[in-house]
């Protein structure tokens, strides 16, 4: 992949990430809550997202990952983010996204995550998007339904977060399916040069 577009949808632009989005991954994954529903850690270390961010570059040009800063219109702020793990030989990618506590409830995650999933698919030729997210999130499942996601099952004590053996629920989606739910062609997604 040469570089990586920016994304539109009718209320957000999932954008490439610049170091200057550090400072506001740090403050927003921070976040107790935000840290408690992910496998981002907490309390969130300096520096570690400007490692983070210098690193995306290199998956982007090796075609394993996508990752998107996902903002507010064209030039508003961030609230969360987005990212597609690639297997190319497989032709599948995970899904992992955040989103600020303080825009919890509000359907960004759900918008953002369509965009991704269709971009996955149309652009991408991916075969398959799954997801994961722990059992005792059922607001993370949701999203993933909304979008077309079909739960597919779980896996017990499948990950150790703060000390504890957390269940994670899988959800997956085939390319084929996604046309038929609303995910695919979606008239509110565009591509957007950075």
């Amino acid at each position: 992949m040469d570089q990586q577009p920016a994304l539109a949808t009718d209320r957000l632009l999932l954008r490439p990430y610049t170091l200057s989005d550090a400072r506001a991954v740090q403050r927003l994954c921070g976040n107790y809550a935000v840290s408690a529903t992910t496998l981002l850690p907490y309390p969130y270390p300096d520096g570690l997202a400007e490692v983070w961010i210098a690193s995306l570059s290199e998956g982007t040009e090796r075609g394993d990952a996508v990752a998107f800063a996902v903002t507010l219109a064209r030039d508003g702020p961030l609230i969360g983010g987005a990212r597609l793990r690639i297997e190319s030989v497989h032709a599948r990618g995970e899904l992992g996204f955040w989103i600020a506590k303080s825009c919890w409830g509000r359907g960004y995650a759900t918008e953002a995550v369509r965009a991704v999933i269709e971009y996955g698919f149309s652009a991408l030729g991916l075969h398959r998007i799954h997801a994961m997210h722990f059992s005792r999130n059922p607001a993370s499942g949701r999203v993933m339904e909304k979008c077309g996601m079909v739960h597919e099952g779980r896996f017990r004590g499948h990950v150790k977060k703060w000390g504890i053996y957390e269940d994670v629920d899988i959800w997956g989606i085939l390319s084929k399916q996604a046309g038929s739910t609303g995910t695919r062609a979606s008239p509110a997604l565009s591509g957007v040069p950075v």
